[in-house]
């Protein structure tokens, strides 16, 4: 498993949607790369920062803004 094969399995590990071969794959690419453990590191600080925000602390019209920009991210 390469570095960009890694970043795009993050969220689908953390939610341990992993098939057992890939999840292996993973765990292995994460014990060779330190620049990936340090970037698992960061995304896992940043959902549970994220967390710990209120339900309603975000305006409508803020909130329709950001999933209009994202929406296509992929894409872009």
């Amino acid at each position: 498993m390469n570095c960009d094969e890694f970043v795009e399995l993050v969220t689908a590990y953390l939610d341990g949607a992993l098939e057992p071969a890939v999840e292996q794959r993973f765990a292995e690419h994460l014990t060779e790369c330190d620049g990936c453990d340090r970037y698992l590191e960061q995304i896992r600080t940043t959902v549970a920062a994220l967390g710990q925000l209120p339900e309603q602390g975000l305006a409508a019209d803020a909130r329709d803004r950001l999933l209009a920009a994202f929406r296509d991210w992929p894409a872009g």
